[in-house]
């Protein structure tokens, strides 16, 4: 198994959504000791904002795009290489202006590819990025899951439908909810989250014995 870590929290060590996501993949390591661990950190190693020489390197062959062409272009490749080889990934972010991190929305710009990650044919629009398995982690200060909050979360509704679209139904998430609450909150929500955690694990480790069985 391959796994595919991508963090993008700007608070470094502090970041909870990061945490909890690297639990999760260490965990899933030690139940498989034979998985391959990939990680992309995009605040430490940002990807370009999509421009005019990406939106046009894309679409120019390879012989005739201009050397900015080749370079951005080159990066996308670099992160569709990463998303295909991977078996599992673990997008993590915080929630920001109720939405996903802007880091986080240039990964998803540079994997949402025509002809690569997604096609159009008679039918209309067909993911082409199949048999993967994502945990989404996110980390708000408030609770979005219930309550009257729930309509201003665009960050999983939004994750789900760009997954889908390329082809990866299978999400699970993980919310790390309230640490704007106070201390004690955040021990809570990292506890809850945490808990969660070792129940998916559990869970893979079931799937995996039954699938060797």
């Amino acid at each position: 198994m391959s796994i595919l870590l991508v963090t993008s929290s700007p608070r470094g060590n502090a970041s909870h959504s990061t945490r909890i996501a690297t639990e999760l993949a260490e965990k899933l390591l030690a139940a498989d000791p034979s998985a391959k661990l990939v990680v992309r950190d995009l605040v430490a190693d940002p990807l370009p904002h999509i421009d005019p020489d990406y939106s046009t390197g894309i679409y120019t062959p390879v012989e005739a795009r201009t050397q900015r062409q080749a370079e951005v272009v080159g990066v996308s490749d670099g992160v569709l290489d990463e998303l295909f080889a991977a078996d599992t990934i673990i997008l993590a972010t915080g929630f920001i202006n109720f939405g996903i991190s802007s880091t986080l929305k240039s990964w998803v710009d540079h994997v949402a590819r025509s002809g690569k990650t997604f096609a159009y044919g008679e039918n209309g629009p067909k993911g082409l990025v199949t048999g993967k398995k994502v945990y989404i982690v996110l980390a708000s200060g408030g609770i979005y899951s219930e309550g009257a909050a729930v309509q201003m979360d665009h960050a999983i509704p939004y994750l789900r439908s760009v997954l889908g679209f390329i082809g990866i139904a299978d999400v699970e998430v993980i919310r790390i909810e309230g640490v704007g609450m106070g201390p004690e909150a955040v021990t809570g929500a990292l506890a809850k989250a945490s808990a969660k955690v070792d129940a998916l694990v559990a869970s893979t480790e079931s799937k995996q014995a039954a699938a060797a069985a």
